[in-house]
């Protein structure tokens, strides 16, 4: 009888989160249920990506992996790391939550799990390296060190990084030249200025490093409304403009028998875009990537036209956590456009993109704005008060 109570008064609680999602209508309202529902015991069980797996803290007694190896797309099937591996196991048993955890890896043979055994089980997890060095990242840090005053002459910036991981791992000098690319890149797209021998971040480099994108996707957004006039910008045409970002995560890659589909929507609106795509032409990896992008841009735009999750895992194979990831990160560029488009006085067009964007956070057509404003109010609710 306590057992039946108890699980009454579950299936209860959970139904009210069910309802309470119906309301609302947006992924990360069912995100955070779903996250609730499994903290309170309502749910048992949770199927999950890496990034569930690794980031959030989830609490579970028990931890299951069906394989040490993962798919990359343009890879194939790789090892994952001891790092990753613990950190997915290091979910079940945590602190605070539950005193016992209980971690399982499948091994397909007794071959592989003495594999398995002594390379992870046992293992200990690779030594941390710096990617300071790396391109994506030096740009948004160096531009920071000069928007923040840190540093206003080139030796300045060289000596800020000297004191670095990366440096006291990898020495000096291979870090010299990028740096001296990168404060050229950052002069040439006009994010900072060099007046007397000292650099000072422009009010463009400042905002784009208050805005915490890297300067070269700012610099796309720039290059691309100064391409095109503020009424020539079509919804398509911006969301297409963040797909081709380096900012915009997850990347998606065009499934076996979608190329034919999507080279045709990108011939129909290649005279809209706002970036130069005649070189993506040339190579198979750069016209594979351009596909890619064609396929986010259309994946936000079904999905501001009120499609729904599965429609959108039918038509184009894209996940709901996917999903929830590619609108948070195109919310968020759209955000950056409307800034940028602010400071270079394109005020038509920022209030555009204003509107797209909250189509974008929503997931519904600009009619419903007004209501999903509301509290409570989703997009499955709105669309049917619109209607009556």
């Amino acid at each position: 009888n306590e057992a039946i109570t108890s699980l009454d008064e579950s299936l209860a609680s959970f139904i009210e989160c069910g309802v309470a999602f119906h309301h609302a209508g947006l992924i990360h309202d069912r995100r955070a249920i779903i996250e609730e529902a499994f903290r309170k015991g309502y749910i048992k069980a949770l199927t999950a990506t890496p990034t569930l797996a690794a980031g959030v803290n989830l609490p579970a007694r028990r931890v299951a992996l069906t394989s040490y190896e993962r798919y990359e797309p343009g890879y194939g099937r790789y090892p994952i790391s001891v790092m990753e591996y613990k950190q997915m196991v290091g979910r079940a048993g945590r602190p605070n939550y539950d005193p016992i955890g209980e971690s399982i890896l499948i091994a397909k043979n007794d071959e592989e799990a003495d594999f398995i055994m002594e390379h992870y089980i046992y293992a200990k997890p690779e030594r941390i390296w710096s990617n300071l060095g790396a391109e994506p990242y030096l740009r948004s840090h160096v531009l920071s060190v000069i928007a923040t005053d840190v540093a206003h002459s080139e030796r300045k910036v060289l000596e800020f990084f000297s004191k670095t991981l990366y440096v006291q791992q990898m020495g000096m000098e291979p870090i010299v030249k990028p740096i001296n690319e990168v404060l050229k890149s950052l002069e040439e797209h006009g994010f900072i200025k060099t007046i007397r021998n000292r650099i000072e971040a422009t009010s463009l480099g400042r905002r784009v490093s208050e805005l915490y994108i890297d300067p070269l996707s700012a610099a796309i957004m720039v290059d691309g409304f100064e391409n095109r006039k503020s009424d020539e910008i079509t919804d398509f045409a911006l969301l297409h403009l963040i797909a081709h970002t380096p900012d915009v995560t997850p990347k998606l890659y065009p499934r076996r028998g979608e190329d034919e589909r999507l080279t045709a929507v990108l011939e129909l609106h290649r005279d809209e875009l706002l970036i130069d795509v005649s070189d993506m032409y040339m190579g198979a990896v750069e016209f594979e990537a351009l596909l890619g992008e064609i396929k986010t841009a259309l994946v936000l735009y079904d999905w501001i036209n009120e499609q729904s999750e599965n429609v959108l895992l039918e038509k184009y194979g894209v996940e709901p956590g996917d999903l929830y990831r590619i609108v948070s990160t195109a919310e968020w560029l759209l955000y950056a456009a409307q800034e940028l488009s602010k400071l270079m006085t394109l005020e038509r067009l920022s209030s555009k993109i204003r509107v797209l964007r909250e189509r974008v956070k929503f997931g519904v057509r600009e009619e419903l704005l007004p209501l999903v404003s509301l509290e409570g109010i989703g997009r499955v609710r709105a669309r049917a008060l619109y209607n009556a």
